[in-house]
């Protein structure tokens, strides 16, 4: 509870006047100046003014230092980047907009952190890019300060769950995000890519598990892992938002990208769904075969072709029942006496 109200504290500012251009044309103007400085120091020197010549070497040294540190207060930011920047251990401002900034020059832009590898050599690098330094064999990359609030797309692996009835399914998703708030996603986080990918994997584990992978035909309206995938998409991005919003992401869409049984017991589950096909089917043939005989004996009947009792009746549904339900052609036998 005291942490949650901590991270409220901190409300995002954000740094607006971007004054650039003008503060960098100001500091070559103060870097022309400490030139035609030294150049004073020389003249003065060279006829004999050791006492000026002093003054101009010691105030144009101050002043080159100064334009030096100033540099350090210019920003560039670039279209869908944010900077988070901080004074002294404080909160200082956020950048968010794209453009050519300049601040507080002892300022520093925080980064959600510095990934580190270990590395089975000491001294090689791999392909883990640039290195800030290597040692005790690990490598340490560089984590650029500025944060993207470009939409990202988070590919989260497969993962073995159980439905709601217990069974073993493989399920994996895709989840669509960008940073809304860089702020909160700096200084309440880690590592908010991390937090994302952790978050997503329980979000995707506590949804499956409330669903069955697939129903009888009897409980149609019951919804389904593979039949209302849609909608429980939708429900995994709400709850991942809501878990998510304290780090300032934002969750634009979760898709279902894979979703199958689990190898242990996808055969009997194959074979279960193959039976309630052939029994559907049948069921099917069954009904159309009845309501086929019963109009023929009908027709029969009321157009006096012929006159049938009921165990010629009865021979006759069976004769029919045969032909229409079987998964043979039938060999037709032909009948030149009496049934009797």
């Amino acid at each position: 509870m005291e942490k949650t109200m901590q991270l409220q504290q901190v409300e995002e500012r954000e740094i607006r006047n971007a004054r650039g251009g003008r503060a960098l044309f100001l500091i070559l103007l103060g870097f022309a100046l400490c030139v035609a400085g030294y150049v004073g120091c020389g003249i003065c020197f060279s006829k004999g003014m050791a006492a000026a010549g002093a003054i101009l070497v010691v105030g144009s040294s101050i002043a080159l230092t100064v334009f030096f540190i100033l540099l350090g207060g210019l920003h560039i930011l670039k279209p869908k980047e944010a900077l988070v920047l901080t004074l002294f251990g404080r909160y200082y401002g956020t950048i968010k907009k794209p453009g050519f900034y300049f601040t507080n020059p002892f300022v520093s832009g925080m980064r959600p952190g510095v990934r580190e590898a270990v590395n089975p050599e000491a001294g090689q690098a791999g392909n883990l890019g640039q290195i800030l330094s290597v040692s005790s064999g690990k490598v340490s990359v560089p984590v650029n300060k500025k944060i993207s609030t470009k939409v990202m797309t988070l590919n989260n692996d497969r993962q073995k769950v159980n439905d709601a009835l217990g069974n073993p399914v493989i399920i994996g998703a895709v989840v669509i995000w960008n940073v809304e708030n860089p702020t909160k996603a700096v200084m309440n986080v880690e590592d908010y890519r991390e937090y994302l990918s952790i978050q997503c994997d329980s979000t995707i584990r506590n949804i499956a598990r409330l669903y069955p992978y697939d129903i009888a035909e009897a409980d149609a309206d019951e919804k389904t892992l593979r039949g209302s995938s849609q909608e429980i998409a939708a429900r995994m991005r709400g709850e991942l938002q809501e878990k998510v919003e304290e780090a300032g992401l934002r969750v634009n869409e979760v898709r279902i990208t894979h979703l199958a049984y689990a190898e242990e017991v996808a055969a009997a589950m194959l074979q279960r769904q193959q039976a309630a096909a052939i029994i559907a089917a049948r069921q099917k043939i069954v009904e159309g075969a009845v309501s086929m005989v019963k109009m023929a004996i009908h027709q029969l009947s009321e157009e006096e072709v012929v006159v049938l009792d009921e165990e010629r009746k009865a021979a006759m549904v069976s004769n029919m029942l045969v032909v229409l339900c079987g998964n043979k052609d039938p060999q037709p036998v032909v009948n030149s006496g009496s049934i009797y």
